[in-house]
């Protein structure tokens, strides 16, 4: 009997990519001498959210529409105009991953918002991956107690004094990114509690869980800092389980909640490709509107993937129902109610 609860490809790569990512934190610990067993939980975590978000995106790439956006995309990318191709991908990335364009058209104070929780997410991201996989440790310069050296994979890259602002930047990095994902991250919250369009149509666990764990997360690390600099380590143990427990939570949540559209987000820029590649191939006129509506390559790629999901929907004339528009459909699918309504001699029943 087949097994479909789980996709046995996704699986094996999901668990491959795994494997090879213990074995970076191995050597790139020098085999753990520079590991900080401290760190062991957040390891596990963040491994156990590796393998959800590769498993799931394995999955998402195997469903037909996104491989072909997918395949697309990479295939447009790396032939042709590379070059072109290549700074208008660099470009969208500047705009809409870095800055987060795409939300500004929504509203400012929503830009800023998001454009906070993405600085301070990507940030804290960038630092305490390496820090939990050994590939960044900090150490006493030799015959000093006043310099510390940074050393990344083992070979040295810098040191700094104590009392430099080096220091108090590297070592309060991430409060800073706290600052920032808890104000973007209030803003949101309070849109959502009192919106009233938004209390109406969202969730606990898709719309606010997501943002109180954020919070979370950077208020009992801040509150760590505050307890070790400022109350002489009162609460610290406390505070270092509660910080070590949402962390765990939010990475686990990743792969299966609404934060895997962080992982999508890149994706999109393929599918901007492709759109503009199917420009230059030309634009279908819908038979019923006589207006444009789509490329020609989109609807040909979109009868592929009906054919592939078992759907025909070619008329015995050799045209398709897909040729039409949104508009065309409707009224089509209006036309044809109205005549079997005339057929039936009941044309309000």
């Amino acid at each position: 009997m087949k097994n479909n609860t789980y996709n046995t490809k996704a699986l094996l790569i999901a668990t491959a990519l795994s494997i090879f990512m213990i074995a970076l934190v191995f050597f790139g610990s020098r085999k753990l001498q520079n590991f900080d067993a401290a760190l062991v939980t957040y390891l596990f975590g963040t491994v156990f959210a590796f393998f959800g978000i590769v498993y799931r995106y394995t999955v998402w790439l195997q469903r037909p529409p996104t491989w072909i956006y997918f395949k697309r995309g990479i295939t447009y990318l790396i032939t042709g105009k590379v070059f072109s191709h290549f700074w208008f991908a660099t470009k969208e990335s500047v705009e809409n991953i870095a800055f987060q364009k795409f939300i500004y058209p929504r509203g400012k104070y929503r830009w800023v918002a998001h454009f906070m929780i993405a600085v301070g997410c990507t940030s804290a991201f960038l630092i305490t991956i390496p820090l939990t996989f050994g590939w960044i440790n900090f150490a006493m310069a030799p015959n000093t107690i006043s310099v510390y050296e940074a050393y990344f994979f083992g070979f040295k890259v810098m040191d700094f004094n104590l009392d430099s602002i080096t220091a108090f930047l590297t070592f309060h990095a991430l409060n800073w990114s706290s600052y920032l994902v808890i104000f973007g991250s209030l803003y949101y919250l309070r849109r959502r509690l009192t919106n009233p369009g938004l209390i109406a149509t969202q969730s606990f666990e898709g719309d606010l869980l997501p943002l109180i764990l954020l919070i979370a997360i950077s208020v009992t690390g801040l509150g760590l800092t505050y307890s070790y600099q400022f109350m002489k380590g009162f609460a610290f143990d406390f505070l270092a389980v509660l910080h070590a427990v949402t962390v765990i939570m939010f990475l686990i949540w990743i792969p299966f909640g609404k934060f895997f559209h962080i992982i999508q987000r890149p994706a999109q820029i393929g599918a901007h490709i492709y759109k503009k590649e199917g420009m230059k191939m030309g634009m279908v006129v819908c038979p019923h509107t006589g207006e444009e509506f789509a490329t020609k390559l989109h609807i040909q790629d979109l009868k592929t993937v009906t054919e592939q999901l078992g759907f025909d929907f070619s008329h015995e004339d050799g045209t398709s129902h897909l040729d039409l528009s949104p508009e065309g459909k409707r009224s089509r699918l209006a036309q044809a109610h109205l005549k079997a309504r005339l057929k039936g001699g009941n044309l309000f029943g």
